[in-house]
């Protein structure tokens, strides 16, 4: 369901670098304050597009587009990766959305995307891993994920806390 302004779709081999974009700018903006700038200033489009076009070659992947077919936002997910937390069969990899468009409902839309998607698969629960201090946990606690671990992982040299959220039933999530 799309409106006027932003429309979902599953990325294309060439939106590598759109997806790039959004993912070093929203890192950028999201983690300043909690990453160090150092590390963040140092974030790289080109190693991004790279990544990313490695990743569309293995990944399912829905991109946002705005009116001008511009990458304003993306989502991943598939089959869990992360190790433990053998409950759920599902993880929604990364979510990211350009700080000037969020707020609009674009994040929901793309998580619904991927739960159409896992259901295709015949996955029913997912989890999700995000630092403690990303504003994004409230996102997370309004979609109804509960919070089922707390770890410590180091990121540029930095100790963080990162949470594991979960959805045990994603007909919750899917409307």
């Amino acid at each position: 369901m799309e409106d006027e302004f932003v429309r979902i779709r599953i990325a294309k081999p060439g939106d590598a670098a759109g997806i790039a974009k959004v993912h070093v700018d929203a890192w950028r903006t999201t983690y300043n304050g909690i990453l160090p700038q150092e590390f963040l200033n140092r974030l790289d489009y080109g190693n991004r597009t790279n990544l990313w076009i490695e990743n569309l070659k293995t990944d399912t992947i829905f991109v946002a587009v705005n009116t001008k077919e511009e990458i304003i936002g993306f989502a991943t997910g598939g089959h869990k990766k992360s190790q433990g937390y053998n409950d759920f069969q599902g993880e929604l990899y990364a979510i990211y959305i350009l700080e000037e468009f969020q707020g609009m409902a674009i994040g929901k839309k793309l998580l619904n995307r991927i739960v159409e998607y896992l259901k295709t698969l015949q996955i029913n629960s997912m989890l999700v891993l995000v630092l403690k201090e990303n504003p994004a946990v409230q996102f997370y606690h309004a979609m109804g994920a509960q919070k089922i671990d707390s770890i410590t992982i180091t990121i540029a040299g930095e100790k963080v806390q990162e949470e594991v959220y979960g959805w045990n039933n994603l007909e919750i999530l899917h409307k």
